[in-house]
């Protein structure tokens, strides 16, 4: 979760803040909406019905290397996308932050009312208030890569312990850790190698751990008994994506190609919804019953595996259908002053042959 709010690029999202913000919350609602439909439908309490909308209501950018080499980066589509990553992510652990204390000690109003306090306060402090104090470090510390290093573990781990602090999961903390670094660092060599060292080691070591999460014979059995929840998941998450997607292309007059583009961006389930979905998993009540149960688990997994083959694959052909959309405007912009050139230039050299003959010489009269 870290490195997920590390890679979110914040100079694209200022530049196209209202509409990230508005795709942002269309790709998140209604996702949320569906995904507690679906939860309700399997016969999940509300709780659970709530928590599995959470699940699919947020987005991992699996294909921005690709849209990256194709230089759709500054495409505004893409820009917004980038952005509405932020607010998904963001929202999607919010509700998780929320869940958790309610399923473990129950319901509360003054509860309810403290912990929305406490985790707007958070939020500020840490993104606003770390940033500003990693700044005015880096500026005392100079560019020693090596301070620089230690200077990002100390954020991730203030923002892990105060996030434990009011009760919210330490993955919240590492998510805004890494907005807050990112707001504070920009580019560097300390930020690129601790992304080169999340890549080979941390990243790779968390799927290894949720392979051993895995009940091979449970999974398969879940998609024999529980065929309508993985249907239901998986297909709504794709149907409301989609939605969420085109709604955004009409609002904002993009094209079919640009609408289809964002589409396959936010599909890919990856970093928060698994994470989201093992804390989860791992949560009990005092009953020692999950907020979700092993079968929500195998299904979220069977969508991981899915968006997230199916988006880079989905990007990568609408990209460059967006590409030919490119050039194909690019030469009607070449082609439209040459045929307005002939009248100009003939007026022009008209005026220049008038020009080389000089004044008009008064002639006699006949």
């Amino acid at each position: 979760m870290f490195f997920a709010g590390l890679e979110i690029d914040l100079s694209q999202f200022r530049r196209t803040a209202g509409r990230s913000l508005a795709f942002g919350f269309l790709t998140f609602s209604i996702p949320q909406v569906v995904g507690t439909g679906v939860g309700l439908l399997a016969g999940y309490g509300w709780l659970a019905a709530v928590l599995i909308g959470s699940l699919m209501a947020s987005h991992t950018l699996l294909g921005f290397p690709i849209v990256q080499r194709m230089k759709l980066v500054t495409d505004e589509p893409v820009a917004v996308t980038i952005g509405g990553t932020i607010l998904t992510d963001l929202m999607s652990l919010l509700v998780l932050a929320v869940c958790l204390p309610i399923h473990t000690s129950g319901f509360s109003t003054g509860a309810f009312v403290l912990q929305i306090v406490e985790m707007v306060v958070y939020v500020l402090l840490v993104f606003f208030g770390l940033s500003a104090l990693g700044r005015w470090s880096l500026k005392r510390l100079g560019d020693s890569k090596d301070k620089q290093l230690v200077l990002i573990l100390m954020i991730i781990a203030v923002a892990g312990f105060g996030a434990e602090a009011i009760n919210l999961e330490a993955i919240i903390g590492a998510f805004l850790a890494g907005l807050a670094i990112n707001r504070a660092l920009g580019r560097g060599q300390a930020k690129e190698e601790l992304e080169f060292l999340g890549n080979t080691l941390f990243i790779p070591m968390f799927f290894v751990t949720i392979g051993f999460l895995i009940d091979v014979r449970v999974f398969l059995q879940t998609l024999v008994t529980r065929i309508w929840l993985v249907l239901g998941i998986v297909g709504g998450l794709i149907a409301s994506k989609y939605l969420a997607a085109h709604l955004t292309q009409r609002l904002f007059a993009y094209s079919s190609n640009q609408g289809r583009l964002i589409w396959s961006l936010s599909l890919p389930q990856v970093a928060a919804t698994l994470a989201t979905a093992i804390v989860a998993y791992e949560t009990k009540n005092s009953a020692g019953v999950r907020l979700i149960d092993e079968p929500v688990l195998n299904t979220v997994l069977v969508l991981v595996v899915v968006t997230s083959l199916l988006g880079p694959v989905l990007t990568e052909h609408f990209g460059r259908q967006r590409l030919a959309e490119q050039e194909a405007a690019a030469k009607d912009a070449v082609i439209l002053p040459q045929t307005a050139d002939p009248n100009s230039t003939g007026l022009t050299e008209g005026s220049a042959n008038r020009a080389e003959q000089g004044p008009p010489v008064d002639r006699p009269h006949e």
